[in-house]
């Protein structure tokens, strides 16, 4: 392992050591404002850190955003550099993309060999989609304007550093929903006397999969699931209140807006049907990431300068990324590197055991470098 990337791996497994909840993130921007301090690298701090790296003359800059919050998710890992945290962990690998990210900023602040201005992004809370708007709304785009913007997420179950993404949509947006019904709840022995609320809730739960089904396309990609059902009902009480929450994933806005359409039809027709009141909320936290094509082709030819597989046109992902809210503003591209196939750094996304692959750290960073000498090349 050569000096640089042990560095980097010592410094990702003390991120993974530390995680911090989304907006909270205290220690960790701490941490990256230090490290881009000691590079001579202009620093601000905010919601997230920004660091500005000038070279020449140029008048093109562009942004690299690395995300920074850990879950709520208690590690079951058996590696000796566990979360010192309980019920905290980074499960998603931010901290890799972090590391990344300040592996680029030492290489490119100290080789320099590219002509223009770095904006490196280090945002909070992408979890829950709130992070990126909280920059941008605090004026980040205002105050460092850029011409584009990219992001990287490691992908388990890839071979290592292999590199995937396509133009277009890449990523899904993600609604939350909330349907609540009120109905007549009574004795277990009586449901005529009343409209108990489980029989109208389970109705509405088997209705929703025909916006998949029946009234979307069939390649549409889209995906309606309820994850919570609660009532009021009790062991011989019939329920007079229940609440439906779940989670819509569509690729396309137009979709998601019929998704929304349809889920307040078959709601407010089966409530109809059964003379009780309902109320609906859909609440878009994730719009689509939409990659841009010039940026888009940046990237592929990144990867054959780096030497990485490439996979091009990658078919869409299902999960949601609030990197949305910055391609949304600048073009853009987020791309896909993958973590590996065995142990921890196969396990999915999210899961209690998984890690950020360390041989990856030095190949992330470097895939960075050659990007940015892509887009601000050398005069």
């Amino acid at each position: 392992m050569t000096d640089f990337a042990a560095r980097l791996t010592a410094l990702r497994r003390d991120f993974h050591q530390h995680p911090e909840l989304g907006f909270a993130e205290d220690r960790t921007k701490a941490e990256v404002a230090k490290r881009l301090t000691d590079l001579g690298i202009e620093v601000h701090q905010g919601a997230g850190v920004v660091g500005i790296l000038r070279k020449g003359q140029g008048n093109r800059a562009i942004g690299l955003r690395a995300d920074m919050d850990a879950l709520p998710i208690n590690e079951t890992s058996t590696h000796d550099y566990p979360s010192y945290t309980p019920g905290t962990m980074h499960a998603c690998g931010h901290d890799g993309h972090m590391t990344m990210l300040l592996g680029a900023a030492e290489r490119l602040a100290t080789e320099g060999e590219f002509d223009g201005t770095v904006v490196f992004i280090f945002q909070p809370n992408e979890e829950h989609g709130l992070g990126a708007k909280a920059m941008i709304d605090e004026g980040v785009l205002d105050a460092h304007p850029i011409d584009e913007v990219y992001a990287i997420h490691n992908l388990p179950g890839a071979p290592v550093g292999q590199v995937s993404t396509r133009t277009g949509q890449i990523c899904a947006s993600e609604s939350l929903f909330e349907i609540t019904i009120n109905g007549q709840g009574g004795h277990a022995s009586m449901p005529q006397v009343g409209v108990d609320a489980i029989t109208v809730g389970a109705e509405m739960v088997t209705a929703l999969q025909t916006i998949v089904s029946r009234k979307l396309a069939p390649d549409a990609g889209a995906v309606v699931s309820v994850t919570e059902f609660i009532t009021d009902g009790q062991r011989n009480v019939l329920p007079g209140h229940a609440v439906l929450k779940g989670d819509v994933r569509t690729r396309q806005p137009d979709d998601r807006k019929a998704a929304e359409r349809f889920m307040r039809q078959i709601a407010g027709g089966i409530a109809a049907a059964h003379d009780v009141e309902v109320s609906v909320s859909f609440n878009t936290e994730f719009v689509e990431v939409i990659n841009t094509p010039s940026p888009t082709q940046a990237v592929y030819r990144a990867a054959d300068a780096a030497g990485l597989e490439l996979i091009r046109e990658r078919p869409p992902m299902s999960f949601s990324e609030d990197f949305a809210h910055l391609s949304n503003a600048v073009p853009g591209c987020f791309l896909l590197m993958g973590n590996g196939q065995d142990g921890p750094n196969g396990q999915p996304l999210h899961a209690s055991d998984y890690d950020f692959n360390d041989a990856l750290l030095p190949i992330g960073a470097n895939f960075w470098v050659e990007l940015v000498r892509d887009r601000l090349p050398a005069r």
